[in-house]
């Protein structure tokens, strides 16, 4: 029986690939090199170190992402504070139909009158807010 007739006959395994990786390379570090090339590899958020490397010699485009968590916190914590004042001016329609239903015109008017002024500072703070989010935005997440 010939080589070439018994690889016919094996139909298992893994099939093989068009351009195996079949040179090796080696070389060595210091402990500082090391540590830098570490570093650079946690960095990028690449799986294998290999292909780490390759896109390293051969200048591919390597990301890399840094996450500060106290930032995205404040983020988080501005972004909701924002919708709970959307919220509630989609409640101020409800609360100025229970005034005129369950209140006489002149008190449901007076009672109006304090909402409104109280509606007019969180106008003026919701403002705030949108523009602190967006001056967050340009300046820390859009790097």
């Amino acid at each position: 029986m010939d080589k070439s007739d018994n690889k016919k006959r094996n139909k298992g395994g893994r099939t093989p690939k068009t351009d195996p990786s079949i040179h090796r390379h080696v070389f060595r570090l210091t402990d500082e090199e090391n540590a830098k090339l570490l570093t650079l590899f946690e960095a990028s958020g690449m799986p294998n170190k290999a292909k780490f490397i390759i896109s390293v010699l051969f200048g591919k485009e390597i990301k890399t992402i840094i996450i500060d968590k106290a930032m995205l916190d404040f983020y988080m914590r501005l972004t909701s504070f924002h919708s709970q004042f959307r919220s509630i001016g989609v409640n101020y329609n409800q609360v100025v139909k229970l005034l005129y239903r369950n209140f006489s015109e002149k008190k449901a008017a007076a009672y109006l009158y304090k909402l409104e002024k109280q509606t007019a500072e969180m106008a003026v703070l919701c403002q705030k807010i949108i523009h602190l989010a967006e001056e967050f935005q340009t300046k820390h997440l859009k790097k």
